[in-house]
C-alpha cells in the first residue's frame, strides 16, 4: 500500500511543475514583437529576465536533482518510507521555489504592459495554453482513463484477436 501511495504521489508531482494558468515565456517569442513594446519596455523586460535567469536556472537544477533523488529512493529494493517521504518533501519544496521565482518574474513583466498590450498578449498566446482548452483536454484524458504525466502500461485486458473464420 505505501508503494502504491508513493506511486500516486510521484505521478501527481509533474503537475506541480506546470506554470500558472496564463503564464508563458511570451517575452522570448515572436509574440512579443507584435505587442508594440516601447524601447523602454523592451529594455526593462531584458533587465528583469536577466535578473531572474540565474536564479531560475539554479532552481531548475535543484528540481532536477530532487527528481533524481526521489526516483532513486523510490526505486530502491530496500524501500525506506521515511527517506522517500523526505525526498518527496525536498522535491515539492524545490518545485515550489521554482514556481515562485518564475511567477514573481512573470508578475514584474506583466506590470510593464499596458492594458491593451496585455489583451493582445492574451489573444496571441498559444492555443494549448488557453485555460478552457487545457481543461477540456484533461477531462477527455480522464474519461479515457489516461492521466497526464503517468506512463500507461499495457491494458489490463488486451483486446483479443477475432476467432479464425471457418477453416
Amino acid at each position: 500500500m505505501p508503494r502504491f501511495l508513493l506511486a500516486l504521489i510521484l505521478a501527481a508531482v509533474p503537475a506541480l511543475a506546470q506554470m500558472p494558468r496564463g503564464v508563458f515565456n511570451w517575452w522570448d517569442s515572436p509574440i512579443a514583437k507584435g505587442l508594440n513594446l516601447t524601447e523602454d519596455q523592451q529594455r526593462q523586460i531584458r533587465a528583469i529576465v536577466r535578473e531572474y535567469r540565474g536564479k531560475l536556472i539554479d532552481q531548475r537544477a535543484t528540481v532536477e536533482k530532487a527528481e533524481a533523488e526521489f526516483e532513486d529512493v523510490f526505486n530502491e529494493d530496500a524501500f525506506d518510507q521515511r527517506r522517500a517521504g523526505d525526498a518527496l518533501e525536498h522535491l515539492v519544496t524545490a518545485r515550489a521555489d521554482l514556481m515562485r521565482g518564475f511567477s514573481q518574474m512573470s508578475l514584474r513583466l506583466r506590470a510593464l504592459l499596458t492594458p491593451e498590450q496585455y489583451r493582445e498578449l492574451q489573444k496571441r498566446r498559444p492555443r494549448n495554453l488557453q485555460p478552457q482548452e487545457l481543461r477540456r483536454e484533461l477531462q477527455q484524458q480522464r474519461r479515457q482513463g489516461r492521466m497526464p504525466g503517468i506512463r500507461q502500461g499495457p491494458p489490463a485486458n488486451p483486446p483479443q484477436p477475432p476467432p479464425p473464420q471457418g477453416q
